[in-house]
């Protein structure tokens, strides 16, 4: 119920905002007498586009600790906590960032992500399992893996990438159907029935075709914290993460759907197929290579 909830509260900030915004800017319909308005259009997109992912980046501490039910390190309860957290922070001042919020989740995959709106507000969690079963070592080059992703920004540029992207998808499904409206339905009085449905399947499937931008930068952005970790902890020792993460990979996934493109484990590489391309994370082969031709420079 606390899932739907928060849904619907999302999609009304969304619109409640984009509103807003687009009563401040003076743009109206993008349908008029003369027929399709296209600057006002571009607009309308860009601005629904851009506040609905920047309203999920604004909540996405809370609906990660939630989705999780990760529990932040307040007040660490044992010499186990203690040491995670101040690893994180010494590895978050050599990193030149805000102390995150540490946080555990309980779940037996190795797991950890990263999330939060700036650099200096930002929450970094590994699963229980993780901290139960990986050295020291491993655990402190997941956490610098994951600082390395809120030293370079990384969730604010993938909340820009994905509201590009979303503006185009409305842009271009908008445009299908108007044509298909007007040029094939040969309707001339407003947008009818057929404009919606359209547009409604044209957004799945454009929506879709472009899953495969934003996961190639996912992708690139893990092989960037993957080299940002080298560099704090050593390649070593994050080989050795990723190495122990190999070895546990058939382990059924515990981590929401929704923060998978956040965590830092993925599965094996397999023969070519075109589902590679819309994987949020390149295979642990593949990374373990590039770390073994680290360079050491950042």
């Amino acid at each position: 119920m606390l899932r739907i909830l928060l849904f619907f509260a999302t999609n009304i900030a969304v619109i409640a905002v984009a509103s807003i915004v687009l009563s401040l800017l003076g743009v109206g319909s993008y349908v008029d007498q003369h027929g399709l308005n296209v600057t006002n259009l571009m607009i309308f997109c860009l601005i629904y586009g851009m506040v609905g992912s920047f309203i999920s980046l604004l909540l996405s501490k809370p609906m990660a600790k939630w989705a999780t039910r990760a529990k932040v390190i307040k007040t660490p309860e044992n010499e186990r906590e203690m040491w995670l957290v101040e690893a994180v922070r010494n590895l978050a001042q050599r990193s030149n960032i805000g102390m995150p919020d540490v946080a555990i989740f309980p779940a037996a995959e190795p797991n950890a992500f990263a999330t939060g709106w700036n650099r200096n507000s930002a929450l970094v969690a590994i699963s229980s399992g993780m901290l139960d079963r990986y050295s020291k070592h491993e655990i402190e080059a997941v956490m610098a893996h994951e600082v390395s992703h809120v030293a370079n920004g990384d969730m604010v540029t993938l909340a820009l990438v994905q509201g590009v992207i979303n503006a185009f998808v409305m842009f271009f499904a908008r445009i299908i159907g108007y044509i298909v409206d007007r040029a094939v339905l040969k309707n001339n009085e407003g947008l009818g029935l057929g404009y919606h449905i359209t547009v409604f399947f044209a957004q799945v499937v454009l929506g879709f075709l472009a899953s495969v931008i934003v996961m190639w930068f996912s992708r690139k952005r893990e092989y960037r914290a993957d080299a940002g970790a080298a560099y704090l902890v050593g390649a070593p020792s994050m080989i050795a993460a990723l190495a122990h993460l190999q070895r546990e990979v058939e382990m059924p996934s515990e981590m929401p759907q929704s923060m998978n493109a956040f965590g830092i484990s993925q599965g094996k590489e397999e023969g070519f197929s075109l589902m590679k391309l819309f994987q949020s994370h390149p295979p642990l082969e593949k990374r373990i290579e590039a770390l073994q031709n680290f360079t050491g420079v950042r």
